[in-house]
């Protein structure tokens, strides 16, 4: 039975040369030790067959790179345009796997060590409002059939509890088919947490099992190929077309501004970072605090609001 590292170099190197020994080693070493998924390996390949070609270029092996050598590729990568946030992935993807040879013992340093990341513009994440996600569950309600109970399942699951897309569609058929209050999810890297669950989360999962029983499947977002769960991307079409229905335009939506979503309300209705942080499964509180734009809103509101200042007859406010 081939292993996940196999399976993914048989997809990505079809047609092309067999996966550099040191890389398929490092691959190797992400599942046994994190538990990384198959587009978190597809990834890390993809950024690190595109490394090794560029050393092949120059007559070694991705595992002799030296400093000069990654600055020179990173410097390439400027050159032919790619984004500053593309170019700090690629680094990362260097990073973790000359620090993977440097354990090994197969490299005596590590020629990232040195360089610095690309510095990347802070981006708000993409969101939608409370309205608009009652919109959403209104049309997804409204609309008959499987692609129907799919949406409203999906909808009503991810909002409820802010899980990632990946975390969805691998739920097993038996999901939210008791009464619990919450759910226990295996997230990145193994790591588990229990979400919350809504009684309207759980409902719309029992209509949609109740339409999976004429195809019966081990997942409750079962794909068109036997055995498979739904895929990203066949989701997302699902969400695209629920978006046209509710008047929100489909380039707005997707399975991760649900998640955006959830945890923006939850912000601006008085969570906490910490508890925020538990919910969405981040491991380090520094991702959770992409968000934090939402407490500073929160409190300016509140000041202007209940300061004793801001209520004395007369007073201005300063301007911004």
């Amino acid at each position: 039975m081939k292993t996940l590292v196999e399976h993914c170099a048989a997809a990505y190197h079809k047609n092309t040369m067999a996966l550099e020994r040191h890389i398929e080693a490092f691959l190797e070493s992400m599942v046994a030790e994190r538990g990384a998924a198959r587009n978190t390996i597809l990834a890390y390949q993809a950024d690190l067959a595109d490394f090794a070609a560029f050393c092949a270029s120059r007559g070694h092996g991705p595992a002799e790179a030296d400093a000069a050598s990654v600055a020179d590729y990173l410097g390439g990568l400027a050159t032919a345009g790619l984004s500053a946030r593309t170019q700090a992935r690629r680094l990362s993807s260097l990073r973790q796997f000359q620090r993977f040879l440097l354990r090994d013992g197969q490299r005596a340093d590590d020629p990232t060590a040195l360089t610095s990341s690309p510095k990347l513009a802070r981006t708000l994440p993409k969101t939608i409002s409370e309205a608009e996600v009652d919109a959403l569950l209104t049309a997804a309600a409204a609309m008959p059939g499987q692609a129907g109970r799919v949406a409203e399942a999906g909808l009503e699951i991810l909002y409820a509890t802010g899980m990632r897309i990946s975390e969805l569609l691998v739920l097993p058929a038996n999901a939210l088919s008791t009464d619990a209050s919450a759910l226990l999810i295996k997230g990145k890297g193994g790591r588990e947490r229990i979400v919350p669950l809504s009684a309207a989360a759980r409902d719309a999962a029992a209509r949609l099992r109740e339409m999976n029983r004429k195809r019966p499947s081990r997942h409750l977002f079962p794909g068109r190929r036997m055995g498979f769960p739904m895929t990203r991307q066949a989701f997302a079409r699902q969400l695209k077309r629920v978006a046209v229905m509710a008047g929100i335009h489909p380039a707005r939506l997707s399975p991760h501004s649900l998640r955006h979503a959830f945890a923006t309300h939850l912000l601006a209705r008085g969570a906490d970072l910490r508890s925020l942080q538990t919910l969405l499964g981040h491991a380090d509180i520094s991702t959770t605090q992409i968000y934090t734009h939402v407490l500073a809103e929160r409190l300016q509101k509140l000041v202007e609001e209940h300061h004793p200042l801001a209520t004395r007859p007369g007073r201005r406010k300063t301007p911004a």
